[in-house]
Order: structure tokens, then C-alpha cells, then sequence
């Protein structure tokens, strides 16, 4: 029995960190996978070179569509907002574009409810209620991810986090091999994601890791310019930090990259953790 997968994410690459390898493997195994892209990714770390003609979102969709076809994807769609940047307040909105944080969050759960009612959606891949490590557009994902599944009656939504013990256990491993700036506060990863009893899915992609690792790769700014790594620092993840998990030796990025997680919140927590992501499928 095949299954439609929309995933929704806020940036282009967040879907090469977060969710890239099950997306992988669903659409190996025949599934449908489409990505759905909140933002342009216009705010994002990169050259200034880059930045200076204003098309860096054009850019960076186009990166998205990239590392979609490394994954076997689909469909990309973008729903129409302008990334909110990761500064200590939103960006302003650009004439005609609101910037995600700002949107009206009904109206955009009705855009993407729309995607997910054509599709007709079996499943829906969205955020925890942290946002992963807070970014406002990650939060936002999780919000307007949770209406649009209602307002298109899509059966299950699975959201995608990491238990936070081991993202602080990677970032130390990655330390052994990059030296972060002094900017970076691997601490913060310990107030981030979700506790490793609220996961109910983990998810063995260790097959397709080559796939997720070039889909890391088709995001080119993101390795580029921009200042200090952005990771946990209240930005998105680019700029040197992308660069650096692309130079983890292959084993050890095997070892960091091989798992994801999930949290379906329809489901208990604290009990055993399903390592097929349609097991208890309703």
C-alpha cells in the first residue's frame, strides 16, 4: 500500500537536517513525498555575494528543489512567505510578503491545508512545539502545521525533533573534529527539542545517509559567508556549521546522521518506540 507524505518545513535545508533520510526511504520504497517550504530562506547566512542582488530566496528554493531530487521528492511547493531572519526581532515584511512569524496563522493553514487536501495527505511532517531549537518561523511551522492537518482532515501528523541528550552528545562528537566559534553555545541544545521520553518514533536511515548527505550539500549558501554558525544561536543552520557537518568523516556522520525522530502527539509518551513510522498507523 503506497502513502502520500507531505513534509512541512520553514527553511530550504531544514529538510536535509531534519527529516531528509525518511523522506528518503519512504520515497525508495514508493511512496509519494512532497515538500512544503514556509519560507524562501531569504533571511538565511551566506556570501554577501549572494545576499547583495536581494535574490538570495530565489537561491535557496532553488537549492530546496535540488536536494528534493536527491531524496527522491516529489513535489516542492513553496506557500508564499518571506523568512523572518534570525535577529532579536522579525525582519519587516517586504511589500505584498508577509514574513512568516507575522502570518495570519489561519490563512497560512489554509495554504497549506490546500497542498495537503490535493494531495490527499496520509501523513504530515511538521515540528514540536519547541521548533526544534526555537527559531520563530520553526515555532510557527508547529502551529500552523497542527490547524492545517485538522482543517484537511489528515490522519496523523508526526513532528519532527531530536532527543535532546543526544544532540548534545553529536554537537560534543562534532566538536572533536570542528572547532566552533566562539559565538556558538553547544549548551543551548540542552533547553531544545524534546525530552527523550516524549519521542514515540526513531527511525533507522542509515541506508540512505548518502542521500542525506547530498541533500545537505545541494544547499550551497548555506556553507558560505554569513558570520558566526548559527546553530542554537537563535538563527538558522548554515553558514560554517553546514560546511562542518559536511566534513565529518563518513563513519562518524553515518553514526550522527543515521537516526531520526519523531513525536506523535496523538500517542502516549513514555512507551515503546516504533521504529516503522507507519506502525500504529490509524
Amino acid at each position: 500500500m503506497t502513502r502520500t507524505i507531505v513534509a512541512f518545513h520553514a527553511h530550504p535545508d531544514d529538510e536535509a537536517l531534519l527529516t531528509a533520510g525518511t523522506m528518503a526511504s519512504l520515497a525508495a520504497a514508493g511512496h509519494r513525498v512532497v515538500l512544503v517550504l514556509a519560507t524562501d530562506g531569504g533571511a538565511g547566512l551566506a556570501a554577501e555575494d549572494l545576499r547583495s542582488d536581494g535574490a538570495l530566496g530565489t537561491r535557496r528554493l532553488a537549492e530546496a528543489r535540488a536536494s528534493a531530487v536527491t531524496l527522491g521528492v516529489a513535489r516542492v511547493e513553496w506557500i508564499g512567505y518571506a523568512d523572518s531572519g534570525s535577529g532579536p526581532e522579525p525582519e519587516p515584511d517586504l511589500p505584498g510578503v508577509y514574513r512568516f512569524c507575522r502570518a495570519p496563522r489561519e490563512e497560512a493553514a489554509e495554504r497549506l491545508a490546500a497542498v495537503l487536501s490535493t494531495e490527499r495527505a496520509d501523513l504530515l511532517l511538521s515540528y514540536d512545539a519547541h521548533g526544534g531549537y526555537g527559531h520563530r518561523d520553526h515555532v510557527r511551522v508547529h502551529e500552523v502545521g497542527a490547524l492545517a492537518a485538522r482543517l484537511a482532515g489528515t490522519a496523523r501528523v508526526l513532528e519532527a525533533t531530536v532527543p535532546r541528550d543526544t544532540i548534545v552528545r553529536a554537537t560534543r562528537l562534532l566538536g572533536n573534529v570542528y572547532r566552533f566559534p566562539k559565538e556558538f553555545d553547544p549548551g543551548c541544545f540542552e533547553r531544545a527539542f524534546s525530552a527523550r521520553t516524549e519521542i514515540t518514533h526513531r527511525i533507522d536511515v542509515r541506508r540512505h545517509v548518502a542521500a542525506k548527505r547530498a541533500s545537505m550539500r545541494a544547499h550551497a549558501s548555506q556553507t558560505t559567508g554569513g558570520g558566526a554558525a548559527s546553530v542554537g544561536a537563535g538563527g538558522q543552520t548554515g553558514d560554517r556549521t553546514l560546511q562542518a557537518f559536511l566534513r565529518i568523516p563518513r563513519p562518524l556522520f553515518d553514526l550522527v546522521f543515521g537516526r531520526e525522530w519523531f513525536r506523535d502527539p496523538a500517542l502516549a509518551t513514555g512507551g515503546p518506540v516504533r521504529t516503522d513510522i507507519f506502525e500504529d498507523e490509524r
